[in-house]
């Protein structure tokens, strides 16, 4: 059994282990705090996009733009896909990354032709690890998502869109449903489907209103899609994000929970061996009382 040194020593290093722990708890509720503001301000924006679009095939359902599937049609192209998978740059955040990591090896394994663009340094020292190609790794993101990274991630996917390099694009991230459920996902980015935006089903007639585009509906549509493919890639980032502060927050409280119990259980064991160390110098104090006594006694 361990001496009582040893066990003080395992109960500071044990308290040492939960101040850190409590810190980073800290540290990721401030950070999840703002990215839910953060988030809270960029949806109206978002929603906005969306209505816009919604506006533009009510009125013209036919346009043609090389963002859409084509009227009628919605099966999976052939060719090269582009995914673009979202983890952290850290571990410590319990099933956050490898979640995100699952969605996109089942990508893979139904689409191997797919070029990964990875956010997160966790997720490009795994597929490094694994020797599967990375196409591009866009550093310093995940801690630090802003709508001028969401901009240049989606300007590099959409060039290889334009050019017909990519002829699908997903993008996996995190979804955080609620406080207490988050989901990885991985969601087709283009090209999109018309009925997303339509508000009327396929064939039916378009609004008795009409709108007036310049300098027409192909160029306004291609203006509004790329800003809505940025905050698309931007709102990804920044539910991400929470998700991983969420889940860190999770993680580190369950270590906090176990620091506190391993405390208690040697806190016990050591008053144990402390009484069991003060039971035994008693017992061998009076051994050595009585020995003496017996000993003047002959």
């Amino acid at each position: 059994m361990a001496g009582t040194k040893e066990i003080k020593t395992h109960m500071e290093s044990v308290g040492e282990t939960r101040k850190i722990t409590n810190a980073m708890y800290l540290i990721a509720s401030t950070k999840l705090r703002r990215a839910r503001q953060e988030l809270d301000q960029t949806r109206p924006y978002f929603e906005a996009l969306r209505g816009e679009l919604r506006r533009i095939f009510k009125t013209a359902y036919n346009v043609d733009s090389h963002f859409f599937y084509p009227v009628g049609r919605d099966a999976p192209l052939e060719g090269t896909y582009g995914c673009l998978l979202i983890t952290a740059d850290k571990g410590l955040a319990g099933a956050y990354n490898q979640n995100a990591i699952r969605v996109a090896q089942r990508l893979l394994e139904r689409h191997p032709d797919t070029k990964l663009f990875v956010v997160g340094e966790y997720g490009r020292r795994f597929f490094d690890q694994r020797r599967i190609p990375i196409e591009h790794s866009f550093l310093y993101t995940a801690q630090n998502p802003t709508m001028a990274r969401a901009r240049e991630i989606s300007a590099l996917l959409l060039d290889g869109f334009d050019r017909g390099e990519l002829k699908e694009i997903y993008v996996i991230y995190t979804d955080m449903e609620s406080a207490m459920s988050a989901q990885a996902r991985a969601t087709r980015l283009l090209p999109l489907l018309r009925t997303h935006f339509a508000g009327v089903p396929a064939g039916e007639g378009a609004m008795t209103e009409r709108f007036e585009f310049y300098p027409d509906v192909g160029a306004v549509l291609d203006s509004i899609m790329r800003s809505y493919v940025t905050g698309f890639i931007y709102s990804a980032l920044i539910d991400s994000f929470c998700c991983e502060q969420n889940a860190r927050m999770t993680a580190m409280d369950n270590a906090n929970r176990n620091a506190e119990k391993l405390l208690g259980e040697l806190s016990l064991q050591y008053n144990q061996v402390r009484q069991s160390a003060i039971t035994q110098e008693i017992t061998e104090i009076s051994a050595g009382a009585r020995a003496q006594r017996q000993k003047k006694g002959r």
